[in-house]
């Protein structure tokens, strides 16, 4: 079928996005030539048949579920897919974040803007995992195109907390926190590019772990910006983070975050064996810039993670503060790299953006596409605000204030690695405060808005800066919350934070389940 043609308004119209006019005369002109030319290629390769990726198990129909079946509203949607009759995942059900394609079943990424969108291959996570055994349950609810920590972006509605239903759970990766700590499921797969995995971990006392930048391929997961998009597991055990990030990790030759400067790190033998229960003579370093947070942090989650820490000296662990002016400088670097990428990625790239080679997924740029032109009006306030800082910021200064953002990754990056030279680990609460209350659906929208951004500023240097994190329950507070601590180590280093996370949780701390509903 001939591709569309434009129409010499279209031609008009494309010239003053660019600043350049085009008369009457050049319009004729360069509407014959590209009829001759670019459009005949364009018509050929629509004829074109690309390899599609083979879809290996069957899978059910994909359903809503009822409000009552989906109490904290978790759920996008449920199917049954059953993985090979024997792996390491055997006997394990799994939910996978609505932000990674799951062939033949409705993906929205929290967005009516995508909404009736069916992908056609599953991601690289998603085959890895029925590879291995693995049983998934459906699509977990995610914030709204992934932007925000909260859980009360997604048009879906909120996701509550299983231990205060009037309470976010975190995101984005909301849903699968929620049905993890609610034992719906084992195990699930989140996102993170700016703390998406550990937050909710953090909200809800489970373990998430934010694995080095490029050890988990993305393909197939829609991005927010290439530098630091992650997928990473979480579970309520850390025995269940090591044998689910063993099936993910390794490259898979289609993702580009695994190449490059910052190649992604070889993926280790195992990483359960690392679970020995034992910390002598492990060396933590408490970072002093990720407590006392201004207007942000609450006394008793930083005397949780300290007393946290003090545990660890008592297992045989080194345990010193250090200071890391950086830390507190990262959050204009990240701004910069996830409004401005946002926009030139997602936004303008439709999900997906250009100039990396790989796997692309033709359907959903162009259903992307389409939703944007026809309910872009439906865009979260998070997502509008960051879109009208990128864009100002990009027409105003052409990419000069991201190009200087990811010159300073170096430089970031170097600090952590300073102190992780004499350290294994760095550590920090992962939140500065307990799960907020979830905003009413009339909250003004600088309270819809903070709900949603105000509570990243431990976890997002790690995303620009690459290095694995784990959020790990370490308390509950007087009011029955999950308090998180966060431990990060050095690249490639998985191994050392998830031997640490085991050792608390079996010598010092274990979450208790959250109240049964009702």
């Amino acid at each position: 079928m001939p591709v569309s043609r434009p129409s010499p308004d279209d031609l008009s119209r494309i010239a003053r996005q660019f600043h350049f006019t085009l008369d009457a005369d050049q319009l004729e002109t360069f509407g014959a030539l590209l009829e001759a030319g670019p459009m005949v290629g364009y018509d050929a390769l629509d004829a074109m048949e690309s390899a599609a990726p083979e879809v290996r198990y069957e899978r059910g129909p994909a359903t809503r579920p009822e409000p009552a079946d989906n109490p904290y509203g978790a759920w996008y949607v449920t199917a049954r897919i059953e993985g090979a009759p024997d792996g390491p995942l055997a006997g394990k059900t799994l939910a996978i974040k609505d932000n990674i394609s799951v062939a033949g079943i409705p993906m929205m990424n929290g967005s009516a803007v995508l909404e009736g969108f069916v992908p056609a291959a599953d991601a690289t996570v998603v085959e890895r995992i029925l590879d291995a055994g693995g049983t998934i349950l459906g699509k977990s609810v995610c914030e709204h195109l992934c932007f925000s920590g909260g859980s009360h972006t997604s048009d879906t509605g909120p996701v509550r907390n299983p231990y205060d239903l009037d309470r976010a759970t975190g995101g984005s990766s909301s849903g699968s926190a929620a049905l993890v700590t609610a034992g719906v499921v084992d195990m699930a797969v989140g996102g993170d590019q700016g703390g998406s995995v550990r937050m909710p971990a953090g909200w809800t006392g489970i373990y998430g772990l934010k694995p080095t930048w490029g050890l988990v391929p993305y393909t197939g997961a829609m991005p927010i910006e290439p530098t630091v998009d992650h997928l990473g597991p979480m579970a309520r055990t850390t025995a269940d983070v090591a044998l689910l990030l063993e099936v993910l990790a390794g490259t898979d030759g289609m993702d580009p975050r695994q190449g490059g400067p910052q190649s992604a790190p070889p993926r280790q033998p195992t990483y359960a064996d690392a679970l020995t229960g034992d910390v002598t003579g492990l060396r933590i370093a408490v970072v002093r810039e990720g407590f006392a947070i201004e207007g942000l942090s609450e006394p008793e989650v930083d005397a949780a993670v300290r007393a946290a820490v003090a545990a660890y000296a008592e297992l045989g662990a080194v345990v010193e503060e250090v200071s890391i002016p950086w830390h507190s400088a990262a959050m204009p670097i990240w701004s910069a790299v996830a409004s401005e990428g946002m926009v030139d990625t997602m936004l303008r790239g439709n999900g997906m953006g250009t100039g990396w080679r790989g796997r692309y997924s033709p359907d959903l740029l162009e259903a992307f596409a389409r939703g944007q032109a026809e309910r872009a009006d439906r865009f979260s306030d998070t997502v509008k605000l960051t879109l009208l800082a990128g864009q100002w910021m990009l027409d105003t200064y052409g990419g000069a204030y991201y190009a200087k953002a990811m010159n300073l990754v170096p430089a970031l990056t170097a600090a952590y690695d300073a102190v992780l030279a004499d350290y294994d680990l760095l550590a920090m609460p992962t939140l500065p405060m307990v799960a907020t209350v979830l905003p009413p659906a009339d909250a003004p929208t600088a309270d819809v808005v903070a709900r949603g951004l105000e509570m990243i500023v431990n976890t997002a240097p790690f995303d620009v800066s690459g290095h694995p994190a784990i959020s790990l329950p370490c308390a509950m507070t007087e009011a029955g919350l999950p308090v998180g601590m966060m431990l990060i180590g050095k690249h490639g280093d998985e191994r050392t934070i998830l031997r640490a996370s085991d050792a608390f949780e079996k010598n010092v701390f274990a979450p208790p389940p959250p109240p049964a509903l009702g």
